[in-house]
């Protein structure tokens, strides 16, 4: 019996809230100040622009909830890179226009980014990335690596990352017939290889130390015959750095930090000589569209 009555009410209890939904707002009592009607009813237009605006932030939400790549970018995307890309590309503008400046920041940034994704995964603490212009960018660690393995992960990461973009910019160039694409393919590519010499603090220098630092000295024969030739203010500084670098390391090394088992030291060194070989293969692909080269 009590069921049936519970039935009856809860039947009742919806029948009514039927009648008041087909019933509209309720009328205001003579008398009575008026009640302050919602904006939805007020403003029919409100309600539909609110539903879109909801619907678009639901989607939005799941978007940010799923895709952790989304929130690896978030964390990226910080004031102090968006400024010092904003500045480099307008210092970069006045050298080799607008166009080109522009992709050749977003490779430098993707570059970067391949290390903080790598970071980001081995748990190790580190800033936004920081562009210099003329000098590229870097990545501040707040944290050290347990091992050299795990310095050599994390210095390889960038060089991937930004040679998989300079390959995809460089192969849309070719295959669209646009010079400033090859162009930037082929800046990319240049990057890519100049950060694999062995050299500290080069991304080469920090993988040869995971599987024999006798790189270092074919590294720094390299920097110098490419020094004496080119004179570059920038390769010296690159030198002078390295060198100070790594007196500090022999100075202070740390214990267990090089003692890495062999497979993985064959890994990184398998995967340093395949990265090596195949931007030096790829990097004549395209030359006769260079504007350079008059086509």
């Amino acid at each position: 019996m009590n069921e049936e009555q519970n039935l009856d009410a809860e039947t009742r209890k919806r029948i009514e809230n039927l009648r008041a939904v087909l019933a509209g707002p309720a009328r205001e009592k003579p008398g009575a100040p008026p009640s302050r009607p919602a904006d939805d009813a007020q403003h029919p237009g409100h309600r539909t622009r609110n539903t879109v605006l909801g619907g678009v932030g639901a989607v939005g939400i799941f978007l940010l909830s799923k895709l952790k790549f989304l929130g690896l970018l978030a964390g990226v995307l910080k004031l102090k890179t968006l400024a010092t890309m904003v500045l480099s590309i307008g210092l970069y503008a006045t050298e080799w226009g607008l166009p080109f400046a522009i992709g050749f920041v977003l490779l430098i940034f993707v570059h970067e980014l391949g290390h903080w994704i790598v970071l980001h995964r081995e748990g190790i603490p580190a800033g936004a990335p920081v562009f210099i212009p003329f000098l590229g960018a870097f990545i501040a660690m707040r944290g050290r690596p347990r091992d050299a393995y795990v310095e050599a992960k994390v210095a390889i990461g960038g060089p991937v990352l930004g040679s998989l973009a300079a390959w995809a910019v460089l192969a849309a160039g070719m295959l669209g017939r646009q010079p400033l694409l090859v162009t930037l393919g082929h800046a990319g590519i240049l990057l890519n290889l100049f950060n694999l010499i062995p050299v500290s603090p080069l991304d080469g220098g920090r993988i040869a130390g995971a599987f024999t630092r006798a790189f270092w000295i074919g590294g720094y024969a390299l920097g110098v015959v490419a020094l004496l030739v080119t004179r570059s203010p920038l390769l010296l500084l690159v030198l002078a750095i390295g060198l100070f670098t790594l007196w500090q390391r022999w100075r202070h090394p740390v214990p267990g930090y090089d003692a890495i088992p062999r497979g993985q030291r064959l890994m990184i060194a398998a995967a340093y000589a395949a990265l090596v070989i195949a931007l030096a293969v790829t990097l004549p692909l395209g030359l006769e569209m260079h504007p350079a080269a008059g086509g």
